[in-house]
């Protein structure tokens, strides 16, 4: 049998996600500096801190509580819309997960594609528009087309990271189209966009803690900390 996700899965998963996030906070900090005030990476990092804080305070919670608990923290951080987004994410995700099994391939894509289907009725933003859905969506299609092959869920999760880092890269080229990023237009090119490489590094924590070994770090997923912006 392959790899099947349950709560202390979920938790490791999550443990590795806080890591990334934490590794990459100065990173994302100068990301958002090319186009808004540079706070993206001390949101994350409060954004982070209650997912810890959440996991630490329920040890007898099961996986859909757990997930439920961490969106609704998440919806409390300040920050413009990332608690938001992020805290719709968990909280679709834990309306998808069936108590009675453990997550396979399928069940994690189903649950992860209705945490996205619940992110885009928080936003008006669009694929293409630099945003983090330019990350987000193209993890989700990649989870589903792993768990469609007969992957097992650490490989598709490993493919998600890969295809989340490909989407924030990607970014970099394009000028953003929404958000306070706008008003800076041309200023942004060259820079990925923030949102989409926090959530890039969120999903290759969630491959890392999975696999308990480094998840695929490309393109913006990286903390790389001498970058100009």
């Amino acid at each position: 049998m392959g790899v099947l996700i349950g709560k202390r899965e979920f938790e490791a998963m999550l443990a590795a996600a806080v890591a990334k996030v934490r590794e990459g906070g100065d990173y994302l900090s100068q990301l958002d500096a090319a186009g808004g005030d540079g706070d993206h990476g001390s949101t994350m990092l409060r954004a982070v801190a209650e997912i810890e804080k959440t996991v630490s305070a329920q040890p007898q919670a099961s996986l859909r509580e757990l997930i439920a608990q961490v969106g609704w923290a998440l919806l409390g951080i300040d920050g413009g819309a990332t608690g938001p987004l992020l805290g719709s994410f968990f909280l679709g995700i834990a309306g998808e997960v069936d108590e009675s099994h453990n997550l396979d391939a399928a069940g994690l894509a189903r649950a992860f594609a209705a945490g996205g289907a619940r992110v885009q009725k928080q936003t008006k933003a669009q694929p293409g528009d630099k945003t983090m859905l330019d990350a987000l969506l193209p993890a989700l299609a990649a989870l589903r087309a792993a768990a469609d092959a007969g992957s097992d869920a650490d490989q598709a999760l490993s493919e998600a990271a890969e295809a989340a880092a490909r989407g924030a890269e990607a970014t970099k080229n394009w000028v953003p189209k929404f958000g306070k990023a706008r008003f800076a237009g041309e200023r942004t090119r060259g820079c990925p966009d923030p949102g989409a490489s926090s959530l890039a590094m969120i999903f290759a924590g969630f491959a890392a803690g999975i696999h308990a070994r480094p998840a695929p770090a490309t393109g913006a997923g990286e903390n790389r900390g001498g970058d100009s912006c």
